[in-house]
Parts: C-alpha cells; sequence; structure tokens
C-alpha cells in the first residue's frame, strides 16, 4: 500500500486537521467531526446539512460554505457518520427557520439521518430530509434498498443551498431539492478498483483489460462486465442509460445540466476527451446543455474511471444554479 497518509485510523482525522489549516473560514472540528460554515446562523437562513462516509472528496465537506452547504459530518472511509454528528451539526447551523438535511440513499446514512431527524425534533428543530437516489445502473445494491445516490448530490446541495441563501423557507427549498433530484440520473464505470486504507488492497477484482459498467462509489458491482472499450463507446454506454431512464420522466422540455465526475484516479486529459464524447451524444439526441461541470467532485479513493449525471432544469434552477458560490471545492460569481 502507498498512501500519503500516517495511518489508517487517523486518516480522516488528520484529513480534517488540513482542511482546517487550509479553510480558516471553516469551523472545522476534527474530535467531534462537523464541518460548519463559519457564521452560518447569520441572517436568519435555512441551514441545510449533508454528510456520508470519507474517501468521496470534496463531497461533502468542500462543499461547505456561501451558497451551498451550512455544514457537513464526515464519516469514516465509506461508513455513515453517526446521529450524533448530524444532530451537533443540526443545533450549530439552525437560525431558527429549519434545518434541511440532504441523504444519499445509502442504509446507513439513511437510518442515521432519520434518527438524527427525530433527536433535533424533540429538541424543537424543525428538520426536512431529501433522498437522493439518482444512479441509474442498478436498483438494489450492496449499500442500499433502491438507487443509489451519486453525482446529483452535488446539483441538490448547490441549488438548495442557494435557496437557503436566498431566504426560501424550509418548505421551498426542500421542494427546489426534491425536483432536482427527480429530474436528474446518473451512471458510473470504473476502470479500476479503489483500495480503502484499512485493506490496503483492491476492494474488488477488476481484471487487466476489463471494465465496470454502472459502478457504484463504494466499488459496489454495477451491471455488467465488458473489454475495454475506445471512449466514445462507454460514452455511449453511459447516456443510453442515462437518457433512456430520463425520458421516463417525461419528454424533454429544456436543456441539461451535464457532470462528468472522476472517479479520483482519473485526469482531466482523460475527463475532458470523455466529455467530448457525451458532448457528442447530447448533440446527436437533439439535448441541449445548458451548463457543464467536469471534474473530481464525487469521488472513490483512487478509483480510475468517471460518471456522468445529467439534470433536465428550468429557469428557476438555473437561476440557482448560476447564484453565487463560494466553497473550498465550488466557487464561481463572488
Amino acid at each position: 500500500m502507498r498512501m500519503l497518509i500516517n495511518s489508517p485510523e487517523t486518516v480522516v482525522a488528520d484529513a480534517l486537521r488540513g482542511m482546517a489549516a487550509a479553510h480558516p473560514e471553516l469551523d472545522v472540528d476534527v474530535e467531534r467531526r462537523v464541518v460548519a460554515r463559519r457564521g452560518a446562523r447569520d441572517g436568519g437562513r435555512v441551514g441545510v446539512v449533508s454528510g456520508g462516509g470519507s474517501g468521496h472528496e470534496p463531497l461533502h465537506a468542500g462543499f461547505v460554505g456561501y451558497g451551498m452547504l451550512s455544514a457537513a459530518c464526515p464519516g469514516e472511509v465509506f461508513t455513515s457518520p453517526v446521529p450524533d454528528q448530524m444532530l451537533r451539526a443540526a443545533a450549530a447551523v439552525d437560525a431558527g427557520q429549519g434545518v434541511l438535511f440532504v441523504v444519499k440513499n445509502y442504509t446507513g446514512d439513511v437510518l442515521n439521518f432519520e434518527m438524527a431527524a427525530e433527536l433535533a425534533e424533540e429538541d424543537g428543530l424543525r428538520i426536512e430530509r431529501v433522498l437522493v437516489n439518482d444512479d441509474v445502473a442498478v436498483t438494489d445494491s450492496l449499500y442500499t434498498a433502491g438507487r443509489r445516490g451519486t453525482g446529483a448530490t452535488l446539483f441538490v446541495e448547490k441549488i438548495a443551498g442557494a435557496a437557503a441563501e436566498e431566504g426560501a423557507p424550509l418548505d421551498r427549498v426542500a421542494t427546489l431539492a426534491r425536483r432536482v433530484n427527480d429530474s436528474s440520473r446518473s451512471f458510473g464505470v470504473a476502470l479500476s478498483a479503489c483500495t480503502t486504507p484499512a485493506k490496503g488492497s483492491p476492494t474488488f477484482d477488476l481484471p487487466d483489460g476489463e471494465l465496470e459498467l454502472g459502478v457504484g462509489i463504494h466499488g459496489e458491482p454495477g451491471r455488467e462486465r465488458r473489454a475495454m472499450m475506445p471512449a466514445r463507446e462507454i460514452a455511449e454506454v453511459a447516456m443510453d442509460a442515462v437518457l433512456d431512464d430520463l425520458a421516463e420522466v417525461g419528454p424533454p422540455d429544456g436543456p441539461v445540466l451535464a457532470l462528468v465526475n472522476g472517479m479520483g484516479a482519473t485526469p482531466l486529459l482523460e475527463l475532458y476527451g470523455f466529455h467530448a464524447e457525451v458532448a457528442r451524444v447530447l448533440g446527436e439526441r437533439g439535448v441541449p446543455v445548458a451548463r457543464t461541470l467536469v471534474g473530481n467532485y464525487v469521488t472513490s479513493l483512487d478509483m480510475a474511471g468517471c460518471s456522468v449525471t445529467l439534470c433536465r432544469m428550468d429557469e428557476e434552477l438555473l437561476r440557482l444554479w448560476d447564484a453565487p458560490v463560494q466553497t473550498a471545492a465550488l466557487r464561481w460569481g463572488r
């Protein structure tokens, strides 16, 4: 195992210490594992809180800041944070307007956020929960009952955060977040397995010359394995899966927001080349693109590969996407 770490036992705490040193605008509680926006209660906004296992950086802590998340709860690598973390985060950012929990559809996250919501409500906080389940690859997996939450989490957090920044009430922020999730679909492809610090070896076996179509962000099995293909063929498979499923929502009524997301070990040279093929397929299918994001945003440690996420946009969602944001990993317009 060759990793730039001190030990598997301290890898999350060490990363949080580094984040605190690099971003003094954040309140990073290393011991209790909560990353919060400094002054999150100022202005009486709705709080937006998310979290999940570490290893998917910059998700979620990298998206804490102006116009996005109020706080994030990092768990151990590929392990849900515990309800106490979520409760602390909600209490830290609640300004009397309520808190939205953004929850990826993984069993541990769902159960723990549900428990945290119940505890918070007992303490007098108003809580809404939004489930992100955008992955079209499989219906059930090692971690989920139903579709997994992947790249659309970024879209939900950004648009919900922008609405909260504008002063929208809790029910409106939750409605927008659900609309984003319902309008989004994702599909992932692995060219290699990832290696967790605790295991020290690949989490699954992927023979040389093969790829996994529909892989999950924890290395969960996808739809099938095939011999390695050129980027144009991989893009066609991924886009067929996403667009066919998105068509079930109804006929296209506007442009899409597109995310080509690296899994952690794929360089931008390859990601931009892959996006060229995604853009080609969208053009051939007559799907207009309003905005595009290319890079590592919802990763899987050192996995090579990528995922594609599309979200159908309307005028309101596009305005909220374009609204200013300033976080460690996403920033524009301010």
